[in-house]
């Protein structure tokens, strides 16, 4: 199992610095280890063998509770499986995490955020939490996009208007999520539309957009790899460097108290619930066989960890 380090949760430019090992055995998260949800901006950093990853939080999403939010489970059993893992309940706090890649071509950003368009008031941080990591907007050469919902898209855009956020970097977007989006407005379910329409706006009309068909190389030491069924072209990527591996799954799942302990459980934002279901035990599964780390962008700090099954589910344990 590789060595993570990783710097302190940074609350606006202060920090210190500390390493640490994931060589203890796995243990289903507790309330010692609760998912976290810093009050402003803050970033954490790890190395995948000579590579650094660094984790950006964007903010928290306090979604208020609805018998829809879980396909088949109602609001008395998600305030019972957040509580026992260690989270409040008075509603459902979704935190938003992107992931910064420093590669020797330049800074590669998973997803951008949600740029304060989307989220409640709470979110919008990912540029102060790059600021503090010392990531100069300018050095982000490459983007790369897991699906277009608009808590990973907004941030690629100013919030008035279609004026690009980083204007000189190459953004990479799946082949599939990209058909799926632009197609026909009649073929689409009318709640989505609005959210289409903006892609077709943004990403359909930029010069700098390049899609990438299945599982491909995108960027030095970056692999998209497939996971459809939270979108029609959601997609993960494994991060790899000197025999050690980091997966970033996307929302493969959203919050890891409710969905790894109970990957059957389908949130109301997957597309094609079945598929969401199969896809996220498929990763987990690739995870635990090549002793990859993983990480999610629903998870909050420290969002890269450890997954191993645990009865019929899974085991997540943060990287702190």
């Amino acid at each position: 199992m590789f060595e993570v380090s990783r710097r302190d949760l940074i609350i606006g430019a202060a920090g210190a610095s500390a390493a640490f090992g994931l060589d203890k055995p796995l243990a289903f998260i507790g309330a010692a280890q609760a998912q976290t949800t810093p009050a402003g901006p803050g970033f954490k950093s790890y190395k995948v063998g000579d590579i650094e990853v660094i984790s950006l939080y964007d903010g928290v999403w306090e979604k208020a509770h609805d018998e829809n939010f879980i396909k088949g489970v109602n609001v008395a059993q998600t305030k019972a499986a957040l509580k026992a893992g260690g989270l409040a309940d008075a509603f459902v706090t979704v935190p938003f995490t992107i992931m910064a890649v420093k590669t020797p071509s330049g800074v590669v950003l998973i997803d951008t955020g949600t740029g304060g368009q989307t989220g409640g008031p709470k979110a919008g941080l990912a540029m102060q939490s790059m600021a503090a990591a010392g990531i100069d907007p300018k050095s982000v050469k490459t983007i790369v996009i897991s699906h277009f919902h608009g808590d990973h898209i907004f941030g690629l855009k100013q919030k008035d208007g279609t004026a690009q956020v980083f204007p000189d970097a190459e953004i990479i977007v799946p082949a599939a999520e990209y058909k799926w989006w632009t197609q026909p407005a009649d073929s689409i379910p009318q709640p989505r539309r609005g959210n289409a329409q903006l892609v077709t706006t943004t990403l359909g009309t930029w010069k700098n957009v390049k899609q990438v068909d299945g599982e491909a190389d995108v960027a030095p030491g970056i692999r998209a790899i497939p996971a459809f069924g939270h979108t029609q072209g959601h997609t993960a990527f494994l991060i790899s460097s000197g025999g050690k591996q980091l997966l970033v799954t996307g929302d493969a799942t959203n919050l890891y108290t409710l969905f790894v302990k109970n990957p059957d459980w389908a949130v109301a934002f997957d597309h094609v619930p079945d598929l969401a279901v199969e896809t996220r035990k498929k990763l987990f599964d690739r995870a635990i066989a090549d002793k990859a780390m993983v990480a999610g962008y629903h998870w909050g700090l420290p969002n890269v960890g450890t997954i191993a099954k645990d009865g019929n589910g899974y085991a997540f344990t943060p990287a702190s």
